[in-house]
Parts: C-alpha cells; sequence; structure tokens
C-alpha cells in the first residue's frame, strides 16, 4: 500500500514543461536529472552491477554546457562526432596497446637490417599550416612539437594534441607536407558529406521531418537552409509534390493582403501602428542592409500586415527584429554575398522579391504564432519566461543568482530584452542565423530551449558578474558587439539611459 501510494503521490505532482524539466533535446544529452524529485523512479528500478564500477555522479548543467560547447562549429559531421563521444576507452587497455606498439617498434629497430640502399636525407619539413577557416586546426598544429635540425632524431617525440581534430583530419595532418591544400579537402569532405545527407532527405517524396530536426540540430548548410528553415517552420509541407503549389497558393495569399489591407496604413484607426513602424525599421540592423529602400518598403508591408491581421497584440517593438534572419536567409539564395550583413538586394529580380517577401511573412508568423503571449497586453510570456529564466539559474548556479539578488539586480531588467528580441541585440546576425538553425530544430526552441541558452550567458560569465559590485547605477548588457573583431561575446556595463529591459 505504501508503494501505491508513493506512487499516486508520484503522479499528482507538476509535469509542466518548465526549464529543468526531463524533456527531449535534439542533439544532446537530456537535461540533468534530478534524483530527489524522481527518487520513487530510482528505488522501484534498481540496479546491480555484475562487476564493481565506481559510482556515476549526477549529470549537472555545466556537464550538460560542455558537452554541447560544440555546437557553433562549422562543417562538422554529426555522426562522427557523436560516435566519437560515445565511444568509453578502459585506461588499461589503452596502456596495454601502447606498450605493444612500442615494443614491436623497439623489436624492429633491432632486427639486422638488409642490405638497403642508404636513404638520403631528407630536409625537415616545415610545421604544417592550419586553413583560416578552421580554428580548431590551428590551435592543434600550434600544439604539436616539431623538431629542430639541432635535436637528435633519436628523441621521444611527444604526442600532438589532436583530441579537437576529426580522425580523418589527424591522419591527412600527419601524412603530408602539403597540410594547407589536404586540410581544407578534409573539411571540405565533411561539408560535402554533410550536405549530400540534407539533398537526400530533402529529395525524398516525403521528407522526414523528425530526422531533419536532428540533422539541423548542429547547424544547417547554407545552401539548403532556405527550403530547411521553410520545412521546420511549418511553413511548406513534407510532401515534395505539394511544395510548389503550396508556394503559388500561399504567396498569392499574402498580396492579397496587401492590396486588401495596405491603403489603409494611412487611416486614422491604424496610422499610429505604421508611423510606430516607420520609426523602429532604419533603428535596426543592420543598417546596410535594411536602409535599402527596397528593403525598408518589405519591412514596412511585412510588419503592418501582421500587425492588422493580429490585433490581440498589434505591432510592438521588438517583432522587427524577428524579421530580418528570414529575409536573409532568403535572400542569400539568389545573392553571391558571403558577408550577410551587406546584402545587396539590387541585382535581385522584382519578381524573386515578392516571392521572398510574401516567404518571410509566412515564416515569421509561424514564428510568432508560438510566442504572442510576448507582445499581447502587458505580455505576459515575456513575463513568465523571465521569470522561469531566474529559477533556473538558482538551480544551476546559486552563487550568481545570491550575488545578483544581493545588489537588487532584478532578472526583468537585463533579460526582459534577451526574450523581447531573441537576442537579435546581442548577438550579430550570422550568430543569430545558427542559433535559430537550433531553435528550429526543437519542438519549442523559441520559447523553452532559447531559456536554456540564455542562462548559458550567464554561466558564461559568472566570473565577471560576480566580480562586480556596483549594480546600482548600471544594468548589465551581454553583447557580441563590444569586442571588436572578435565573434565571442564580452559583457559591458552600460548605463540606464532608457527604461530598464526597454528597447535603444
Amino acid at each position: 500500500m505504501a508503494s501505491d501510494g508513493a506512487r499516486k503521490q508520484f503522479w499528482k505532482r507538476s509535469n509542466s514543461k518548465v526549464p529543468g524539466s526531463i524533456q527531449h533535446v535534439y542533439g544532446a544529452q537530456h537535461p540533468p536529472f534530478d534524483p530527489l524529485l524522481h527518487g520513487t523512479l530510482l528505488k522501484s528500478t534498481p540496479k546491480v552491477p555484475t562487476t564493481p564500477v565506481k559510482a556515476k555522479r549526477v549529470s549537472t548543467f555545466q556537464e550538460f554546457e560542455s558537452n554541447t560547447s560544440d555546437a557553433w562549429d562549422a562543417g562538422e559531421d554529426d555522426d562522427e562526432l557523436l560516435a566519437m563521444a560515445t565511444e568509453s576507452l578502459n585506461s588499461e587497455v589503452v596502456m596495454e596497446t601502447a606498450h605493444r606498439v612500442l615494443r614491436n617498434h623497439s623489436q624492429r629497430q633491432n632486427q639486422p637490417s638488409q642490405k638497403k640502399p642508404e636513404p638520403e636525407p631528407q630536409p625537415i619539413a616545415e610545421p604544417p599550416v592550419a586553413p583560416s577557416g578552421d580554428l580548431r586546426l590551428v590551435k592543434s598544429v600550434s600544439e604539436s612539437h616539431t623538431p629542430c635540425p639541432s635535436e637528435s632524431t633519436s628523441d621521444t617525440v611527444p604526442l600532438q594534441r589532436s583530441q579537437s581534430l576529426p580522425h580523418s583530419a589527424t591522419v591527412t595532418l600527419s601524412g603530408t607536407s602539403d597540410t594547407h591544400a589536404l586540410g581544407g579537402s578534409a573539411l571540405s569532405k565533411r561539408e560535402t558529406s554533410r550536405l549530400d545527407k540534407f539533398k537526400q532527405l530533402l529529395a525524398g517524396p516525403n521528407t522526414d521531418l523528425e530526422e531533419l530536426r536532428k540533422l539541423s540540430w548542429s547547424g544547417i548548410p547554407k545552401p539548403v537552409r532556405p527550403m530547411t528553415w521553410k520545412l521546420l517552420s511549418g511553413y511548406l509541407p513534407a510532401n515534395v509534390d505539394r511544395r510548389p503549389a503550396t508556394l503559388q497558393r500561399k504567396q498569392k495569399e499574402y498580396f492579397a493582403f496587401i492590396e486588401h489591407y495596405y491603403n489603409s496604413r494611412n487611416d486614422e484607426v491604424h496610422q499610429d501602428t505604421y508611423r510606430q513602424i516607420h520609426i523602429d525599421i532604419p533603428r535596426m540592423s543592420p543598417e546596410a542592409l535594411i536602409l535599402q529602400p527596397k528593403v525598408t518598403e518589405i519591412f514596412e508591408r511585412i510588419l503592418f500586415i501582421w500587425a492588422i491581421r493580429h490585433p490581440a497584440s498589434g505591432y510592438v517593438q521588438g517583432i522587427n527584429d524577428l524579421v530580418t534572419p528570414f529575409f536573409v536567409v532568403f535572400i542569400c539564395e539568389y545573392t553571391d554575398q558571403e558577408d550577410v550583413d551587406k546584402v545587396d538586394v539590387s541585382s535581385v529580380p522584382a519578381e524573386v522579391l515578392r516571392n521572398i517577401e510574401a516567404d518571410t511573412y509566412w515564416c515569421m508568423s509561424k514564428l510568432l504564432d508560438g510566442i504572442q503571449d510576448n507582445y499581447t497586453f502587458a505580455q505576459p510570456g515575456i513575463q513568465m519566461k523571465v521569470k522561469m529564466l531566474e529559477e533556473l539559474v538558482s538551480r544551476i548556479d546559486e552563487r550568481v543568482h545570491r550575488h545578483l539578488d544581493g545588489h537588487e539586480v532584478r532578472y526583468l531588467q537585463f533579460a526582459f530584452r534577451w526574450m523581447n528580441n531573441l537576442l537579435m541585440r546581442e548577438l550579430p546576425l550570422r550568430c543569430t542565423i545558427r542559433l535559430w538553425d537550433t531553435y528550429q530544430s526543437e519542438p519549442e526552441g523559441f520559447s523553452h530551449f532559447h531559456l536554456y541558452v540564455c542562462a548559458a550567458f550567464l554561466v558564461r560569465w559568472r566570473r565577471e558578474i560576480l566580480e562586480e559590485r556596483d549594480f546600482q547605477v548600471t544594468w548589465i548588457d551581454f553583447s557580441f558587439f563590444s569586442i571588436a573583431g572578435r565573434e565571442e561575446p564580452g559583457i559591458s556595463i552600460l548605463p540606464p539611459s532608457s527604461e530598464p529591459g526597454g528597447l535603444n
């Protein structure tokens, strides 16, 4: 009876989706398992190990963060890295194998040499030069040891630190003198292999969306990103044959909205909405893109039509930033510009621009359908998410939480904008696009998974936060733009020139 009562108590507990609860996360392990909350599960299914092993610690948020810290790496082969990560090597077996190799090598050296011509001395190879596009190659090669001419050839050469290199790249670096060309080739092979997986998945008669999400979690190759985003957002159907008709129908429907509603932008009932949109768009970034007249007009139409068709929220500052990633991803399909901040739309045909405008509108609408309570009256969605972020941080890093609380820093003061703009004001556009690859591969990426990203910000810069003592007249803003020339974000302390959490 006692066990039945325990089960009933267990099932009565809240199972609402909050940060920290056990939910599937594609491309990573599950969030930390709480032994206190799920103690009955642990007791009901005891496992007796057949061999004595060390007790495993319960996973922590920091371990979860470290396990997924390479999610931003470009061109990685998921299957290869996941297979490497799941391998568990026995140290005794490794050492025994190493000693065996050394013994075999020594025996070969001691065997009487047969009559062979003396090889001519080879010049010392120069240190390999890693491709500039892969920072991990630079690190591994720079830490390797290359013997100098003055060193004895019998000296033991230390092992290279190549843990961050894929196996194929390690072999290539050690087996050729033209490492720059072959290193680039190895990187190209990884990218090509990954791109082929996407193309094969997208070309099928019915795309497996679940498999597409798993493949997209660690990044989507640029050539297939537009189609992948349209599928993951729910804009296009999984069936290949239905996609052209759906595109045509949705694009025609959008421009019917333009014809019906856009001329009313100067009417008294809508002029305030249009005026606010017209003011906010020039404040957006990147300026080189937004200030192009064609782009400005497109953004005005998209935002005005969305506001008219969603009167429960209307237009709210912050929604305008959510248009940019979709527009840039779709426009880059028709331009050769590598820098997404400087895309020039003047060379794109007018008909293509019209289609991109419609696609951008519908994909943005799908995104906002999941977070519209962020923008309704009093913005309850943001209020709730900030509270959930506070609870999450209090559990994963209590010291940071107590430090902020002790200095009377309220999470709403700095996290409001993180929720309102989805970190669009904190990250460069290229990083936002990469982050959205993962967000769209998660069932609730723009709401629940976004909280984990915000919490990771605080954990990543915990040292700077703990060292700060004067929060009375300042508020913290984590910004990628605070360190010029670097892709890594930094922390800056800004004066409260505007209302806390407000938009600049």
